[in-house]
């Protein structure tokens, strides 16, 4: 990764070479202006006012603009040149947990990759005192002409560093929060929980930007002359007017989502154990308690499903098939003997009584 500013860590009277490189980079998809009527490219020309022409890169300074208007000159020289300790050094200035930094302050991220071989041991020093202590190190350093503030820890086995925004740059809160006037009660409370405990964690690797795709496919459809994919319709939504009902709906999808069951009990209920929504007394609906004989046969069916393994049921209903027909071919075959002994016996005795007559 290519370095953006070379320099040292002063931790105390040691100095680690170091090189700071961005610890971050950007997937979003940049777009172009053009001129709708045909197409053109759009292009921003870099003009001299005064001369009314356009410069070269290699022409263009900066400045900084007076209240008056006027333009005073900085050069790279004179910024390189402020009598600053932090100008080429990331100052460690304190060592703090890391919990005392608020995220607002966060901002960009770099990565601190050890710059040659000698500074592999103290490198290594305050990495391995950093893991010990679980503390960051708060420091300040000067980047892109402003001195900034920032706070080391580990990450593996790399110190990044995070720029901090001063806390005069943090905006107050006020008129921000809603009226102090609104308040929630407990069962509200209590299927906030419960939503929260339904929607569980998740890995933030396997998070995406579903925008981009989205944007990606556009793309790729109009580029082969296909139809561009639209969203679907809305499905409601809006305004809340039953916060109540909101909260629990919320708890059935992300229940259903994760392949749990869910309990059709109703009403606005209180929570226990993890995850589970239970109605209060005196508010279950008529329309809850039909659902509850329906949830009873529905838990018997699975329960009976779950009892056989995959793949018995098939087997047990073969093997019946199987019995009853042999009962029933059996039984045939005992109706016909029975059949033929009858018949054998009658032509028997009408023998026998004929020779009688004859004899007679």
């Amino acid at each position: 990764m290519r370095s953006i500013w070379n320099g040292a860590i002063s931790f105390g009277l040691v100095s680690i070479p170091i090189k700071l490189v961005n610890a971050t980079e950007s997937h979003s998809i940049s777009f172009r202006q053009i001129h709708v009527e045909d197409g053109g490219r759009i292009r921003y020309r870099k003009v001299c006012e005064l001369e009314d022409r356009e410069v070269r890169g290699d022409e263009i300074g900066k400045a900084y603009e007076g209240a008056d208007g006027a333009m005073i000159p900085i050069t790279d020289e004179d910024l390189g040149s402020l009598p600053l300790p932090t100008a080429k050094t990331i100052e460690i200035v304190a060592f703090v947990p890391g919990d005392r930094i608020d995220p607002l302050q966060m901002d960009t991220a770099y990565y601190l990759s050890a710059n040659g071989v000698p500074a592999a041991k103290p490198y290594t020093l305050l990495r391995e005192a950093l893991k010990r202590s679980k503390k960051v190190a708060i420091a300040k350093f000067a980047l892109r002409g402003r001195e900034r503030l920032g706070m080391l820890r580990v990450v593996d086995d790399v110190i990044a560093m995070h720029g901090l925004l001063w806390p005069d740059e943090i905006r107050a809160t006020d008129g921000v929060a809603p009226d102090a006037g609104v308040t929630v009660r407990d069962q509200e409370l209590d299927l906030a929980d419960a939503l929260m405990d339904t929607l569980g964690e998740v890995d933030l690797a396997d998070l995406h930007d579903d925008y981009r795709e989205a944007v990606e496919e556009l793309i790729a459809a109009k580029a082969s002359g296909e139809e561009a994919p639209h969203a679907p319709a809305p499905s409601g939504g809006g305004k809340v007017l039953d916060l109540m009902a909101a909260l629990e709906k919320s708890v059935r999808e992300a229940k259903e989502s994760r392949g749990e069951e869910v309990s059709q009990s109703g009403g606005a209920g209180g929570v226990a154990g993890e995850g589970e929504v239970k109605p209060m007394r005196g508010r279950r609906t008529a329309s809850a308690s039909k659902a509850a004989p329906r949830e009873t046969s529905r838990a018997a069916s699975k329960t009976a499903s779950k009892s056989t393994p995959k793949g018995e049921v098939g087997k047990k209903s073969t093997s019946t098939a199987k019995k009853t027909a042999a009962k029933k071919t059996a039984a045939a075959k005992k109706s016909a003997g029975a059949a033929k002994k009858s018949t054998a016996k009658t032509t028997t005795a009408a023998k026998k009584t004929a020779a009688r007559k004859r004899s007679a």
